[in-house]
């Protein structure tokens, strides 16, 4: 049984994935690159700069200026996934940890009206370093003064499995969001729905 449970946004809380990817793709098709939307799903669960940098992206701030611009008109197609609110209404002392910027959350976390339910929220503009490294779900551990021996993460990448294990924590998949258990062998849990996190909290 868990004590602290910390969540991911993307894939976890949200419903975000096709709107990322598109917006990605409309940015790359604006510089001139095209990309496949199976080509880019790396890119889910890490900064954007990471993403960029990855992909040898030559004019990065031009391009995620452009995907930035793109998410943004597209929030209104990312709905929070069916059973969330009912299990953060029922959870106490909780966080969040993602790989969203400060500018990001603004207008793509806080419309949401999700971050009342947290107590310490920790996104990729309050460290130097990102998921998969430890540093920020150490953040946010530390806020909540949280022993990671007793705290559950909860996400749907392995960037957040290994940013997990790094930090001395246990890692919950969030089927709802990645879809298989491919690559997550080392996942302490498998949940179904969200309501299953329930199961493994101390409440």
């Amino acid at each position: 049984m868990y004590k602290t449970v910390i969540f991911d946004v993307d894939g976890t809380l949200l419903d975000t994935e096709r709107v990322v990817l598109h917006a990605l793709q409309v940015a790359f098709g604006n510089a001139g690159l095209d990309y496949e939307l199976d080509d880019l799903r790396f890119a889910l669960g890490i900064t954007g700069a990471k993403a960029l940098a990855q992909l040898g992206v030559e004019n990065q701030e031009s391009v995620m200026a452009d995907w930035f611009a793109m998410e943004a008109k597209l929030t209104e197609d990312v709905e929070i996934f069916d059973g969330i609110v009912e299990v953060l209404e029922k959870l106490d002392g909780i966080g969040v940890v993602t790989s969203k910027n400060a500018d990001e959350m603004e207008t793509g976390f806080y419309p949401f009206n999700l971050a009342e339910h947290f107590d310490a929220i920790v996104c990729a503009s309050d460290t130097e370093n990102h998921k998969p490294h430890p540093d920020p779900l150490l953040r946010c551990m530390a806020m909540l003064g949280a022993d990671p021996a007793t705290t559950l993460y909860v996400g749907d990448a392995t960037y957040d499995m290994e940013c997990a294990h790094a930090a001395g924590a246990n890692f919950a998949l969030a089927l709802w969001g990645a879809k298989t258990t491919d690559g997550f062998e080392r996942a302490n849990h498998v949940l179904e729905m969200p309501s299953d996190v329930l199961k493994y909290v101390r409440r």
